[in-house]
């Protein structure tokens, strides 16, 4: 089921050429996930052949991946607006950890969407999740350690200030230092990449059926959220003409 009326991008005053080329990006793959959804969807019959699941399972992780790799530019270039990206509503930013989604919402998207997992799956599944919660908690570690030496502002008030600059005026500023900018790179890259690599090993765990509902309803909600953000966005605009 794709989501009501066509994805946009809610407009936003950042003057960085960066931060529109993946507003760009991001109006494109919104509407390609639109569209692996109605495929997902279709895959999830009985008659479907097998080979043509796996298919659709590797073109679905290979399209995540590309918004990884156009993120990873970006970062590159301004890692603070990864931290409060102008391009996501307030309402899908409510959702997010160290500039993403929380690699344990993959689990419960399993818990909900998949209710034939075998025992040995049940298992694994559950090392998974352990072994997950504590690269978790050393990320979070990391980003406490980082705030700690910045002491004041906030991460996220920095990120809210740094995000609407271009990148030579924040090179200018005194407060910022290569330093703490490699470290906050560094933080989101290996964030991104358990994000990845959870996705990755549970695919690994599941049988091509299941991968398919699993994927599903990752796409589903990621869709659904956007589309709750963008509504509020609506509402609270015509609140206030």
């Amino acid at each position: 089921m794709s989501s009501n009326g066509p994805i946009t991008i809610a407009n936003n005053n950042n003057s960085d050429d960066s931060a529109a080329s993946l507003e760009s990006f991001l109006v494109g793959w919104l509407q390609r996930q639109e569209r692996f959804l109605d495929e997902l969807i279709s895959a999830q019959a009985d008659d479907c052949d097998g080979s043509a699941r796996e298919d659709l399972i590797t073109r679905v992780l290979a399209h995540y991946q590309q918004y990884y790799e156009e993120k990873s530019r970006l970062g590159r270039r301004n890692i603070f607006l990864l931290f409060a990206p102008p391009w996501f509503t307030p309402f899908e930013r409510a959702f997010f950890w160290i500039a993403g989604f929380n690699p344990d919402l993959a689990f419960r998207l399993v818990s909900d969407s998949i209710h034939d997992l075998t025992e040995e799956q049940s298992h694994s599944i559950d090392r998974l999740r352990k072994e997950i919660r504590m690269e978790e908690k050393m990320l979070n570690d990391d980003m406490a350690r980082i705030q700690e030496r910045v002491a004041a502002p906030p991460i996220m008030e920095m990120a809210r200030r740094f995000g609407r600059m271009r990148e030579v005026d924040i090179v200018e500023d005194v407060s910022v230092n290569d330093g703490l900018r490699s470290e906050m790179e560094v933080l989101v890259a290996n964030a991104d990449s358990l994000r990845a690599s959870t996705a990755a090993k549970m695919v690994e765990i599941l049988s091509s059926s299941q991968n398919v509902r699993f994927l599903t309803a990752a796409t589903k909600l990621q869709l659904r959220i956007r589309s709750w953000g963008l509504e509020r966005e609506r509402n609270k605009h015509e609140t206030t003409e």
